[in-house]
């Protein structure tokens, strides 16, 4: 596998990752904030499947022709990073297939040196290769997922890539209110001896 198709295999796979996080929940779950700046799943995915139009497509002069409201200059704040009532989890998921559709497109055809400008990006920065591009990505969409990971787990407690990831201990609900209790007394104790 030359260095290419090893980026892009973490990116499809990080992808699934992603749309993995969805299984399972009903819509109040995959769409409920739960942090203080509104952070929910089903706008994850919507970001990730932006964001990839965005990169893969306008900065290689490749434009997918798929308009995204949520970017319009009229679009409410972070539009991007929430679904309203009238969007689908279904219309969200078939963005995201999409978005990952053109994207691969576009890295099959170019190679790694081919050049592209980021337009949002400052002056000094705009100029990048595809294989920039590909580790951008990947990194913002392994970032997200990491997201959808704890957001998961805040939501029902399911944690990891995906049931019986081989990343996690296998502890049950015990062992982990147990692994809970002792990283909280260590950091109370911490909290009472440092300055």
């Amino acid at each position: 596998m030359d260095h290419k198709e090893t980026l892009h295999s973490y990116l499809r796979i990080r992808r699934q990752d992603l749309l993995g996080k969805l299984d399972g929940l009903d819509e109040y779950d995959i769409r409920r904030p739960l942090t203080p700046t509104g952070t929910n799943l089903l706008g994850l995915v919507k970001h990730v499947a932006s964001v990839q139009l965005g990169y893969f497509g306008e900065v290689f002069g490749r434009p997918s022709g798929r308009h995204l409201p949520s970017l319009d200059d009229d679009a409410a704040p972070d539009s991007d990073m929430w679904a309203t009532a009238a969007e689908s989890r279904e219309d969200i998921v078939e963005l995201h297939h999409f978005s990952a559709g053109h994207a691969d497109a576009t890295i099959e055809a170019l190679p790694l040196d081919a050049a592209g400008a980021v337009p949002w990006w400052p002056v000094e920065r705009r100029a990048v290769t595809l294989h920039r591009i590909l580790v951008h990505l990947c990194v913002e969409t392994a970032q997200h997922t990491g997201h959808a990971d704890i957001l998961r787990e805040l939501i029902d407690g399911q944690a990891g890539f995906r049931p019986g990831d081989p990343n996690l201990t296998d502890r049950g609900a015990d062992g982990w209110a147990e692994h809970h209790a002792r990283v909280e007394a260590a950091a109370r104790a911490a909290s009472k001896t440092q300055p």
